[in-house]
């Protein structure tokens, strides 16, 4: 047979070039509505950056007025006297109190909420792991003074035999070594223990969240290979929850650097520095802040606003930190899963 008047196949049609694709394609607004929620978003952004510009500089001020007044250096002193003569104030106690409340508080909280979210995720049958979810999430409800009445009247008496216990066979550490045995356990380490309590829901619901969201495909290749439970969570989950993990403890030590009125409850106040943290005294940021505001004077006030620039800027630093650490491990965020 003579193929050569046979027609060629039909050619596919030349693609279309890139002004011609659509207006909603090349990212341009095409309706009203997508211009305004644009400008919603801009200006949402923007206002949240002039109040924190607006927050740093207004501590700023007030701090530069008593930094400029104050007899002694501000970062390492031990006393709180601004109303002397001269006035002399410093936070090296306030900072002390306030990071090891807070590292004592998260060493006690973050494994005890990666556990209960692991329980609640992986472990737990369904008709336990709603109510129990259910009931964390009240506890986050729970406002600070009812965690502070509760630390004080119930916490700290019970509490004692523990210090004790700490006292009698930890005490070589000096950590856990008590300068008074009959008083009450009204000192630092209660005040982690009781921080650790407070954020335990907010770590173990964001926890669960993120585990909740790893790829099943990676668990069931796993567990059809013949990997354990254990070993699923393991390899799967834990590396693909770390970035939420870190998240989720940046903002239970958020809570716990700036938690004020179930500190200011359970803490005896006292400008003492000791190595001692079962021994009454010491203090924080804003336990300070709360207990000294009323009473002080404009140049008292100052100070105090002193204190919590230095607070603020810890705070930012942590969550800086906490940005930084999750970039760097972008590969476990669950972006590209």
């Amino acid at each position: 047979m003579d193929l050569s008047h046979t027609s060629p196949p039909p050619t596919a049609p030349p693609p279309t070039p890139p002004d011609s694709a659509p207006a909603a394609v090349k990212g341009r607004a095409v309706h009203p509505g997508d211009k305004i929620f644009r400008g919603l978003s801009r200006g949402s952004g923007i206002t949240l950056l002039v109040i924190m510009a607006a927050i740093a500089a207004f501590l700023t001020y007030r701090a530069s007025i008593a930094l400029s007044a104050n007899s002694v250096d501000f970062l390492t002193a031990f006393e709180w006297n601004p109303q002397g003569d001269p006035p002399a104030f410093g936070i090296g106690i306030l900072a002390f109190g306030t990071v090891v409340s807070s590292v004592i508080a998260m060493v006690i909280a973050v494994p005890v909420a990666v556990g209960i979210a692991l329980f609640i995720s992986h472990y737990a049958p369904r008709r336990i792991a709603a109510p129990l979810a259910y009931v964390i999430d009240l506890l986050a409800a729970v406002p600070s003074i009812i965690y502070g009445l509760w630390g004080a009247l119930f916490l700290v008496p019970y509490l004692d035999g523990l210090t004790r216990w700490l006292d009698q066979f930890l005490g070589w550490t000096t950590l856990f070594e008590m300068s008074n045995p009959g008083s009450p356990a009204r000192s630092i380490f209660t005040v982690g223990i009781l921080l650790a309590i407070m954020i335990l829901p907010i770590i173990t619901n964001v926890c669960r969240e993120v585990f909740l969201q790893a790829p099943k495909m990676y668990e069931e290749a796993a567990l059809a290979l013949g990997a354990t439970r254990w070993e699923v969570i393991r390899m799967s989950v834990l590396p693909f929850g770390r970035s939420g993990i870190i998240s989720a403890s940046m903002l239970g030590l958020g809570r716990a650097l700036g938690e004020t009125m179930a500190v200011a409850t359970v803490l005896s106040p006292g400008f003492v520095f000791t190595w001692h943290l079962l021994d009454p005294g010491s203090g924080t940021f804003a336990q300070n802040i709360a207990a000294k505001f009323n009473e002080a004077d404009e140049f008292g006030r100052d100070a105090l606003i002193a204190s919590g620039l230095v607070l603020f800027v810890i705070t930012l630093l942590v969550n800086g930190a906490a940005r930084y650490i999750i970039a760097r491990r972008k590969e476990y965020s669950g972006a590209d899963a």
